[in-house]
């Protein structure tokens, strides 16, 4: 897919509180003056033509003093998500930011762990429809389920209270979809409505979603990781996946441990 059809679009309004500070977790340093938002942008910069960063209100105007260079020159936008709704509401809220894009990248704010080489081979192999890396994990903090014929049929998430089967599928905080019928996602107006397959964009398939969405046990959020079974099972929207073997990819940062890891990475990548 060219560059200049993809946005990244990364929701980054928690703040790390299980860390201990009162910063939104992208601008947790990892390095002498390398923050988690400085690995992102650099992983993501040779394949998008425009990064949008999603925040909180306390953190706008921090991370715009450290994004300031690259929001000047019209590469990074900003926008906020007033109140913690999930993912997919700072994601969809941000809908006016990405939508004129062909597709959109969308990598959780504190994936400081996340390969150069895992974005470059999603880019180029998604199409139409979504594209995730997956890994197997020892212990999945979400897991993903396939039918044998690669239909995504279901997400199991922990923090909502399900159990995840010990070597299951996660992902690792990235997720690429297309926006509309300009990327191919059907054959057309007349042909989709005979194969079953969506002829809505992207936008218009979450505004759907919302009114069947079950909130989540604990959360009490419309959560985004159940939306995309939605759109393989209920939509036929196509899914490539892409096998990631590094189960470290995986890891965000949340915990001192994990902060100590992303250092570890920080300087593995160097």
């Amino acid at each position: 897919m060219p560059a200049e059809r993809l946005c990244a679009v990364i929701p980054a309004a928690g703040r790390g509180t299980r860390l201990g500070l009162d910063i939104p977790k992208i601008m947790v340093e990892i390095a002498d003056g390398v923050t988690v938002w400085h690995v992102l942008h650099e992983r993501l910069r040779p394949y998008v033509e425009h990064v949008h960063v999603v925040m909180s209100p306390h953190g706008e105007g921090p991370f715009r003093a450290l994004a300031a260079e690259q929001i000047a020159a019209g590469a990074v936008s900003v926008s906020v998500q007033d109140r913690p709704t999930g993912m997919g509401g700072a994601i969809f809220g941000a809908a006016p930011h990405w939508e004129a894009h062909g597709a959109i990248l969308v990598v959780w704010g504190d994936q400081a762990g996340l390969s150069p080489e895992t974005v470059g081979r999603v880019v180029r192999a998604h199409e139409k429809g979504f594209t995730l890396p997956l890994v197997p994990m020892d212990d999945p903090y979400v897991e993903y389920e396939l039918d044998d014929a690669g239909t995504l049929v279901r997400v199991r998430q922990s923090r909502e209270g399900d159990e995840c089967r010990p070597g299951g599928l996660s992902d690792v905080g990235v997720f690429c979809l297309s926006t509309g019928l300009s990327t191919g996602l059907s054959t057309g107006l007349s042909t989709g409505l005979s194969t079953g397959l969506s002829t809505e964009g992207l936008r218009e398939e979450w505004t759907r979603y919302l009114g069947e969405a079950a909130v989540g046990a604990r959360t009490g959020e419309v959560n985004f990781l159940p939306f995309l079974p939605y759109l393989s099972r209920e939509r036929n929207w196509p899914l490539t996946v892409v096998p990631v073997t590094d189960p470290d990819e995986a890891r965000g940062v949340n915990t001192a441990d994990d902060l100590e890891f992303a250092r570890r990475a920080h300087l593995r990548w160097a």
